[in-house]
């Protein structure tokens, strides 16, 4: 193709797919220039015409404003240095869009009221520190003064959600759902009287780290039972009561008398509360982890035996 043929504004808008409306736009505006005028006064552009309004579609699709475009194609500014800026700021914009994307999707799925869905939305806008803080405070409120210095450090770790800062749109509902439950005061006293419970155990076994396997001998004992579908109140049910309390008796290192069923009994119960469950599923959300195992249905066919036991 020859350098020096003029093209007029129809024949650069069959090469390049733009209307002769834009390129009148963008020629007006100094992005695209014409190299000469016919005689009768229209405007004639050489063959760097189309390769400057190829750039500028791309660009214009891209989502750049036409004085940033302008400097590109004037060479004021490189298309990497642009790329990086508005990358940046796209970035921004996707995470407000997974937000909103986030808290819409869980109004249509939860059906919630005007007031839970402006507490979801506050809590989905919350800052990185506002997070941090948030969590602590939740954290504090269930393990503090009952040994930081000891494994109820890693515990607490093993409960913290890490809040990534390009989380996806299930991270985020994960993490506005989890907000919502640290929040919960009646879910925070139970999480705090469960602490309480290993540190207690912990005291009357007389070691120096908590015991975390009541969870996994209620588990063990009673998957099998589910599984066959045994009814708590059942005498197939009876060996299985048998061998939880006399594990929680070795535990608390006492007799498996009235008193110990009735610590036992409120164990159980403390834990077979869904929303625990709950806490641990949007925790490995968040943080990217393995999905756990639901524990709440071992835990309430443990409570239910055991309290049909205690029963006059």
């Amino acid at each position: 193709m020859d350098g020096d043929t003029l093209y007029s504004i129809g024949e650069l808008a069959r090469r390049t797919g733009l209307t002769v409306k834009a390129i009148r736009f963008y020629s007006d505006r100094g992005i695209v220039a014409p190299t000469d005028r016919s005689p009768a006064g229209y405007r004639r552009y050489g063959i760097d015409a189309v390769a400057r309004l190829d750039l500028v579609r791309t660009l214009r699709n891209l989502g750049l404003d036409l004085p940033t475009i302008r400097r590109v194609v004037d060479r004021e500014l490189t298309l990497p240095e642009v790329a990086a800026t508005h990358a940046e700021a796209l970035a921004v914009q996707i995470g407000v869009l997974r937000l909103r994307h986030a808290v819409l999707t869980a109004v249509a799925e939860r059906g919630l009221t005007a007031e839970e869905t402006d507490l979801m939305h506050k809590l989905a806008q919350l800052s990185e520190d506002e997070r941090r803080r948030l969590i602590e405070d939740f954290l504090d409120s269930a393990f503090g003064g009952l040994g930081a210095g000891s494994a109820f450090a890693g515990i607490r770790r093993s409960m913290t959600p890490e809040t990534p800062g390009n989380a996806d749109t299930e991270q985020v509902r994960a993490w506005v759902e989890w907000a919502e439950l640290a929040l919960d005061p009646d879910f925070r006293a139970g999480m705090r009287r469960t602490a309480e419970d290993h540190a207690a155990e912990q005291a009357h076994g007389g070691i120096t780290v908590p015991r975390r396997d009541f969870a996994a001998a209620v588990r063990d004992q009673v998957g099998a039972a589910l599984a066959a579908g045994i009814e708590p109140a059942s005498h197939q049910a009876d060996p299985i009561v048998a061998t939880l309390a006399a594990h929680y008796a070795h535990i608390l290192g006492r007799p498996d008398d009235t008193e110990l069923r009735r610590l036992l009994l409120a164990r159980l119960e403390s834990g077979s509360d869904p929303r625990r469950d709950r806490y641990f599923q949007l925790l490995a959300v968040i943080n990217g982890w393995p999905t756990p195992q639901n524990l709440t249905p071992a835990f309430a066919w443990s409570a239910q035996a055991v309290r049909a036991r205690m029963e006059p």
